[in-house]
C-alpha cells in the first residue's frame, strides 16, 4: 500500500499515519520528522529549514525533495508506506509523480482530511510529540497512554512530550493561509488522477481511523489486482519466450523434414509406387511391340 495523507496542519494525519503504520507494517514518512531531525543534527539542511519552519513557511521545494528521493531508496519502503505531509505543492506533486513512476512504486490513494478551521486552531493548541521518538499526541483528542504503553521505544522510559515551536496560536493562521494557497490545490490535482478520497477527520480518534479504513479499503485490492495482472503479462512474455527458443534450437528443422520423410515412407505409399512402376514397365513393352 503506497498512500498520501493530506490535510491542513491539525487534521490528524500525524496520528492516523502512525496508526496505519502499526497495523500494515509499513514505514510512515513525515517531511516535519525528517526536518526536524536535521534541524536537531545541525545539519546544513537543519538550519536553513529552522527558520521557514519556526515562522510558519514552507520549506525549500529542491531541500524536500531530496530528502523523500533518499528515504524511498531504503529497504523498508519496497511493501509500501504512507507520506504524511508531503506533497505540499503542485510542484513537489509532479516531481513526486517522476520519482515514483522512475522507481516503479505509483500510489494506491491520496486521502484528504476534512476538519473546519476553528477545530484546527484547538487542535494545533493541544498537539504535543515525544522529544525523543517523535510521536505525536494531543492533550485533548489523543493524551499519552498509560502504563506500559505510555513507554517511549527509543529510550524505554514514559515520553517526554514538547510543544513543537510552530504549535502556536501565534503561528497557526499563516499555516492555515499557507496551507489553503498551496496545498489544497493538490485535491484537484489528485482527483483529476481518480486516486482522491475524502473523509470526515472530526470527531473522536478510533472513529476517524474507522472511517480512513473503508476510504482505503478499495486500495489494497486495486494493487493486488495490478501485482496480478502484471504476474500473467511475465507468465505469457515468458512462454513467448520458451517457444521462440524452441523454433531456433539446432536441429529442429532437420528433424521436421526427417518426420515429414519418414510419413512419405508408408506402405500404402510405397506399395503405389510399385504400382505405377510396373503398369509403366507394362506401357513400354507395349509400346516395343507394336514396333515391331
Amino acid at each position: 500500500m503506497r498512500i498520501v495523507l493530506l490535510g491542513a496542519p491539525g487534521s490528524g494525519k500525524g496520528t492516523q499515519a502512525q496508526r496505519l503504520a502499526e497495523r500494515n507494517g509499513i514505514p510512515q514518512i513525515s517531511t516535519g520528522d525528517l526536518l526536524r531531525a536535521a534541524v536537531a543534527r545541525g545539519t546544513a539542511l537543519g538550519l536553513a529549514a529552522k527558520a521557514a519552519m519556526e515562522g510558519g513557511r514552507l520549506v525549500d521545494d529542491a531541500l524536500v525533495l531530496g530528502m523523500i528521493r533518499e528515504r524511498l531508496g531504503e529497504p523498508d519502503v519496497r511493501a509500501g508506506f504512507i507520506l504524511d505531509g508531503f506533497p505540499r505543492n503542485l510542484i513537489q506533486a509532479a516531481a513526486l509523480d517522476g520519482l515514483l513512476a522512475e522507481l516503479g512504486q505509483p500510489l494506491d490513494a491520496v486521502v484528504q482530511f476534512e476538519v473546519d478551521s476553528a477545530e484546527l486552531v484547538r487542535r494545533i493548541s493541544g498537539r504535543r510529540s515525544c522529544a525523543d521518538c517523535g510521536r505525536v499526541f494531543n492533550v485533548l483528542t489523543s493524551p499519552p497512554p498509560t502504563g506500559a504503553a505510555a513507554m517511549c521505544p527509543g529510550t524505554g522510559a514514559p515520553h517526554r512530550l514538547i510543544q513543537r515551536a510552530d504549535d502556536n496560536e501565534a503561528t497557526v493562521a499563516e499555516r492555515l493561509r499557507v496551507y489553503d494557497e498551496k496545498t489544497r490545490p493538490l485535491i484537484d490535482f489528485y482527483r483529476a488522477r481518480g486516486l482522491l478520497r475524502t473523509i470526515d477527520a472530526a470527531g473522536e480518534v478510533n472513529a476517524v481511523t474507522q472511517r480512513l479504513a473503508r476510504a482505503l479499503a478499495p486500495a489494497a485490492p486495486a494493487a493486488a489486482a495490478r501485482v496480478r495482472k502484471g504476474a500473467a503479462k511475465s507468465a505469457a512474455r515468458a512462454k513467448s519466450a520458451a517457444r521462440a527458443a524452441k523454433s531456433r534450437r539446432p536441429g529442429t528443422r532437420a528433424t521436421a523434414r526427417r518426420a515429414k520423410s519418414a510419413r512419405k515412407k508408408t506402405p500404402a505409399r510405397a506399395a503405389r509406387k510399385k504400382h505405377a512402376a510396373a503398369m509403366r514397365s507394362r506401357r513400354s513393352g507395349a509400346r516395343r511391340r507394336t514396333r515391331r
